[in-house]
């Protein structure tokens, strides 16, 4: 036994024992040894690793500042032009030289160059090149999804300009970095702003403030007011999307803008409030086009580059360096027969001599093919150095009954039911007096007028279709529900920023003020079946002979093959019997819808056959003043509709386009209860009866076919409400 041990086997140690394992300290003030310290060791760890990074980085900072060198100018200070290309190969456009005059610092007024500061960077006197936080602050933000935003400053943006390029890079940014540094030490703050002014992209094909000075406001940059400068201050963050007269849809936007950089003049003490409160904003004058870009050329060409922009394919200003090789989706045959159509069916009958409305007259068409999405053929205007904006591209006119088999096509799409439960068919019977007030709606009442205050009584949704009622698509939206109707429409392909796109009963009678081509490529979601994908213009596109990525088109199915269909059925009888007879010269089978905005501003005719998606519109503004007008009387016509010329045009251009493709008849898979019916039998009393189609008194609530009511009783003059 172990001296240690007692007799029961224990090691010598009590419950009250001080150490219970045995373990005696060689010194009383001793105590246990604890666990290894390894934080320590963790922290000389990290410590070391922060200095080893400080090292690297100071480092590669020094290596950066010594191997960097300022560059020569880049291309883009002297650019090219860039070539557009019809699908198959032959030349479409090539845009102008680029435009620049470089001026001195002082030739520039000192408030102009205080707006420029107060939209950029109001520090700038006293800021250093650089600023990492700034840097730092807009990475994340594009990261996190906040928006992409640059963090640069003004020597930076020089330097990108001059001496750089625009590509998104980490390289690019490096080399930013570093030459913006040294700049900042061998070059004066009024060298580098003055630079800035010179080189800075402004739209309209415009470097630098006096280039920008004669497109906008056709002066020189010495006579720029403060309000002037201001508004050409704002470009910077924008240039064409933020130009008033090309994109008037953007205008609030634009102002918004001017009114941040005034307020920033006077936080700055640049501008006094009272001129601040005096100042107007100063609308440019219409931009013009070289005749490079005369006819259709130059709308095609603003067309894909929006296209190119928008869709982060290349930004704008780098578009606008030049070097560009960009074959479009555009077909010249297809878009020779629309211009000849137009010209035909509209241009070739203005006379505003004996008709003065017919100088308010504008045209704007676009076709899309179904089957893949790509734009086909586009009329933008009478011509691009007559008349600047696209006609088929802006989105400041309602776009009338055209949005009304969005609807339809959402009530098939959701099972959707009336407010007294029938499920909503094209054979659904709802009261389409004038003025009827919608049931179910929450928000303020609703009472929509009627085309020409016309009165049906009981009407069958296809029919209503046909005649484009507007009290029975009203009452469809609510009980739909109008958000629905929305998603729906956005599905199809309208934008989600679509201006007056609302969740409210007046979503049916196209308050909406989507563009041309919105809306051809909404309808080739039906026409597809309801398979939907971006439309796309280009179909590649190359710099220095290498490919630029384009991002992929997926199609998907947006609405129900069944809900597409459906609504197919009974826009064709819109061609057939309704408002939309004129498109039966197309000689083939077609689906379309007539619409018109307010006050006979605008008529549309959407329109489709299976194998192409056209929509065509007349736009009433005045040349001078840029209003929206009315178009009564024009073309010789007391009223303008969508069964008019647009359908006319859309005829003839649908005859042409698909002249020697044998005709095809529409493939429908309808939903239950969509079936055509059979005729009902007359009765002793008349094919009416006396309560009903057979006699009976409950007809309105079975849903099915109801009495002759679709019989209008119209009153006389032309009335403001959106109908046909």
């Amino acid at each position: 036994m172990s001296p240690s041990s007692d007799a029961n086997g224990t090691n010598g140690t009590s419950d009250d024992d001080p150490h219970p394992d045995g373990w005696e300290p060689r010194d009383p003030t001793l105590t246990a040894p604890g666990p290894p310290r390894r934080p320590r060791r963790v922290l000389r760890t990290l410590l070391g690793l922060l200095l080893l990074g400080g090292l690297l980085l100071v480092g590669g900072f020094a290596a950066g500042y010594l191997l960097v060198e300022i560059p020569p100018a880049n291309a883009a200070a002297v650019a090219q032009s860039n070539v557009y290309l019809y699908r198959d190969g032959t030349p479409l456009a090539r845009d102008g030289e680029v435009n620049r005059e470089n001026v001195r610092l002082d030739q520039i007024p000192l408030p102009v160059r205080q707006a420029v500061l107060a939209a950029e960077e109001r520090d700038f006197q006293t800021s250093r090149a650089v600023d990492p936080k700034a840097m730092v602050r807009a990475a994340w933000n594009t990261v996190t999804g906040k928006g992409r935003q640059s963090g640069s400053t003004i020597t930076q943006q020089y330097v990108k300009n001059y001496y750089l390029g625009q590509e998104q890079t980490l390289t690019r940014k490096a080399k930013e970095f570093f030459i913006a540094l040294k700049l900042g030490r061998e070059k004066s703050k009024e060298e580098i702003l003055q630079g800035y002014l010179n080189t800075s992209y402004f739209g309209r094909n415009a470097y630098g403030l006096q280039a920008a000075a004669r497109a906008y406001y056709g002066k020189d940059v010495q006579q720029l007011d403060t309000a002037e400068g201001a508004y050409l201050a704002s470009l910077l963050k924008a240039p064409s999307a933020y130009d008033v007269t090309t994109h008037p849809e953007n205008r609030a936007k634009a102002v918004a803008r001017w009114h941040y950089v005034l307020d920033g003049m006077v936080g700055e003490g640049w501008l006094s409030p009272a001129a601040r409160a005096a100042a107007r904003f100063p609308l440019p004058q219409t931009a013009r086009a070289t005749s490079a870009l005369s006819g259709q050329r130059g709308y095609l060409v603003q067309a894909v580059e929006e296209y190119l922009t928008d869709h982060g394919i290349v930004d704008e200003k780098t578009l606008a360096g030049g070097g560009f090789r960009i074959t479009t989706t555009l077909e010249p045959a297809k878009q020779e027969a629309l211009v000849q159509a137009v010209e035909e069916r509209v241009v070739s009958r203005l006379d505003p001599a004996s008709a003065p409305a017919d100088r308010y007259v504008r045209v704007g068409a676009a076709s899309v093919d179904p089957a893949t999405g790509k734009v086909l053929a586009m009329y933008g205007g009478i011509d691009y150095t007559q008349q600047y904006v696209n006609n088929a591209t802006r989105r400041d006119y309602q776009v009338g009954s055209t949005f009304k088999p969005f609807v339809f096509t959402a009530a098939v799409q959701s099972g959707a039911q009336t407010q007294q439960g029938r499920p909503i068919t094209p054979y659904t019977l709802y009261d389409g007096t004038n003025r009827r007030p919608v049931e179910g709606w929450n928000g303020d009442p609703y009472d929509p007028a009627n085309e020409d205050d016309a009165s049906y009584g009981d009407i069958e949704v296809g029919a209503a279709t046909g005649l484009s009622v507007n009290t029975v698509y009203a009452q469809m939206a609510v009980d739909v529900g109008p958000a629905h109707v929305r998603r729906t429409a956005i599905a199809l392909g309208l934008p989600r920023s679509t201006p007056d796109l609302t969740a409210s009963p007046s979503i049916a009678l196209g308050s909406a003020t989507a563009s041309v081509l919105d809306m051809a490529s909404a309808y080739a979601t039906l026409a597809a079946h309801g398979r939907n994908g971006t439309y796309s213009l280009v179909e590649s596109i190359s710099k220095g002979g290498r490919e630029v990525e384009l991002p992929a088109v997926a199609r998907r199915q947006a609405v129900s093959r069944e809900a597409a269909d459906t609504t197919t059925s009974i826009l064709r009888g819109v061609v057939d019997t309704g408002t939309g007879t004129a498109a039966q010269a197309a000689g083939r089978p077609a689906a379309g819808k007539t619409g018109t905005a307010e006050d006979d501003k605008a008529a549309w005719f959407a329109g489709y056959t299976p194998e192409l998606a056209t929509v065509v519109a007349l736009m009433g503004q005045d040349p001078e003043s840029g209003s929206q007008e009315s178009l009564y009387g024009a073309l010789g016509q007391p009223r303008m509709n969508g069964g008019g010329a647009p359908a006319e045009i859309w005829a003839r251009f649908t005859r042409e386009a698909l002249d020697g493709t044998p005709p095809r008849d529409f493939e429908l898979r309808l939903m239950p209860g969509a079936e055509p019916m059979p005729p009902t039998p007359p009765t002793p009393d008349g094919p009416d009866g006396p309560d009903g189609p057979d006699g009976s008194e409950d007809w309105y609530e079975t849903g099915e076919a109801g009495p002759g009511a679709a019989t209008p009783s119209p009153a006389p003059g032309p009335s403001r409400s959106t109908g046909q």
